[in-house]
This record gives C-alpha cells, structure tokens and sequence, in this order.
C-alpha cells in the first residue's frame, strides 16, 4: 500500500498479520486486506467515534446490494452473517479484493495467484484470476456452486460481437463454454481475459495463443496414439470387449457386437486347431518320405488369411479402446 498510511488502530488489529492490500474510502476511511481477513477502518466523525471492523474471508456466500451512493457487501457464515458499507464508485476494488481472499481462504486459488478482475453481468459473475476463469451464476454475487475453467485445459478462445452483447467462447477440452458479455463491458471483459491468458501460455496474440493450443492439444492426442499402439500389439481377443466399429456401418448394432464376438472366438479357435494339424502334418510325413507339398500350401494360405482377420480384429479392439477412453473423459466433464 503506497497510495494510503495504515491507520494506528489496524496496526493493532492486525496481529501477526500483514497488510496485503488497501482501498481508500475518502477522507480518513479506508478497507484493509489481510490474507484472512478484510479490516474496514471508520475516522472519528461528528457522529462516531474512530474504529475498525473485522470481516473474515471464509463466508460461505456474498451478496451486494447497489444504492445510490453505497454499496453494501453481506458475507454469510455457517452460523452468522456479517455486512459492511462502501462507496459507490469503490465497489469494484474492494468486490476485487475480498473475493481474492476469500478463494485463497477456501484453496480454490494458490496463495501467489492475483486475480486480475471481477466482472459481473446482471446474475453471473466472471473471476479472472493468473491462472483460471471462474464463473457463477445465482441471485448471489458468489458461493460454492461456481465453475473453474483452468487455463491448462483451455483449447481455444474467439469473440463474436453482437449489437447488444459480445459472446466469449471459451474452449476447455474441446466442449465450448458461451458467455454473453454486454458490449459496454465486454472491451475490458476481453483485454482482461486475453491477457491473463497470454501471460500464461507467454504468447502476445489471440492468433498466437489459438495456434499454441492447438499445437498443444494435437501434442496430447499424438502421445495418447503412441501409449496405446495398434496392430498385433493391441488388446488380445480375449479382452471380452466388443469393436465399437466395424467395416459394416449399415449393419444393425445390436446384431454386429455379438457376431464380432463369436468370430473372434472362431478365428482364434481356428488359429489353434490350424496350427496343430500343421504340425501333425509336419511330423506325420507320407510312406515314401515327403510332405504333400499342395496341402501344406494351403494351410500356409489359411493361416495368413486368419492371422490377417486377427490384426483386423486387434486394431478395431484399438481404436475401441480410444473411444472408450474419450467416453470416461467426457463423462467425467459432465458431457
């Protein structure tokens, strides 16, 4: 704080505490910041006398209530509810700077993540932090059911403007995520966002930014590709999975998951009794000494042909692998 002198009575309410912020109110009125706590400091007055009043970050949900010249901030507690009053054209500073302590209170943010600005659009309200958009929509400015879009998963980010509003599409793993901004805040809505995210994927674009994201979602899908490879290195036939896909598209599902199963079982059985009666042949020679050259031709042919069928069988038993995998990983994402 350089902008303000910290007043004798915060001083003593301050404990072990540091002063981490501060907002001036006018005159000799000030707010505070503490890690865990937001001091509102009163001047003597006509009518008061000097004092300070402790707020602590852990409430459970905020509210504020816009009048004319105040603006009036209730933290509700699990067991107790609390309020303070501001000016008016200080609401955004001090809204800024108690709900950055009340996320680093509850381990939603890291203890060196700043948030770099707070918006809020009638019933929603936009967290812009270093590392993470948060969002919460509800008849309170903010509690716990709120959503965290972290700026590793963001896959791509564009704007669409519109004659009343400007629609945010965020991209996190892949699934958009649509937030109409009015146009009279959806300039500073958008430099605040775009340079929090250039800052952490160190690029100086929204071309460049979509450019690395996508390099590095391309990156992932190549290294998922190569963990789990196809071809006879795959899923054995005895996985008791069923190909999820098959050559036959027009075929109805419910009759190609069985029919993939007992040709697998087939082939595999075909395989094993194949192999044995080569070997019997092989070391059953005919009564002047030599091997039918013609059946072992044959058999040589029919192997490949099975063993062929089972690398087919193994990369269909691949990809089905992938396919579930991106299942659990859109179910996990509410998809």
């Amino acid at each position: 704080m350089t902008t303000m002198e910290i007043p004798d009575l915060v001083r003593q309410a301050l404990g072990d505490e540091e002063v981490t912020a501060g907002v001036n109110l006018g005159d000799e009125d000030a707010v505070c910041f503490t890690p865990t706590r937001t001091l509102v400091y009163r001047g003597e007055g006509l009518l008061s006398d000097e004092g300070v009043g402790e707020y602590a970050h852990d409430f459970e949900r905020l509210s504020i209530s816009e009048g004319r010249r105040k603006t009036k901030f209730t933290m509700t507690y699990v067991d107790d509810k609390d309020s303070f009053a501001v000016p008016g054209k200080r609401t955004s500073a001090v809204l800024e700077r108690l709900l950055e302590g009340n996320l680093r209170v509850k381990g939603v943010i890291a203890d060196d993540e700043g948030v770099s600005g707070v918006f809020r659009f009638s019933e929603l309200t936009l967290v812009v932090t270093e590392s993470r958009l948060l969002k919460h929509i509800g008849e309170y400015t903010w509690a716990g059911d709120f959503e965290s879009y972290h700026y590793d998963d963001v896959t791509g980010l564009h704007f669409e403007e519109g004659s009343v509003a400007t629609a945010v599409v965020l991209e996190a793993d892949g699934r958009p995520e649509r937030i109409k901004a009015p146009n009279d805040q959806a300039g500073l809505f958008r430099k605040t966002l775009e340079g929090s995210l250039f800052a952490y994927h160190d690029v100086d674009s929204l071309g460049e930014l979509n450019h690395a994201l996508e390099v590095d979602e391309t990156d992932g899908e190549t290294d998922d590709e190569e963990a789990s490879p196809s071809g006879s290195d795959g899923l054995g036939l005895d996985s008791g999975i069923d190909p999820l896909v098959g050559d036959d598209e027009d075929a109805d599902p419910s009759d190609e998951r069985p029919a993939a199963a007992a040709g697998q079982r087939q082939s595999a059985a075909s395989v094993t009794s194949q192999r044995d009666a080569t070997g019997s042949r092989q070391a059953s020679p005919s009564a002047d000494g030599t091997t039918n050259d013609a059946d072992l031709a044959a058999v040589e042919e029919q192997l490949a042909t099975l063993t062929e069928t089972i690398e087919q069988q193994n990369e269909l038993l691949a990809k089905q692998q992938q396919t579930i995998k991106q299942l659990i990983k859109e179910l996990r994402q509410g998809r």
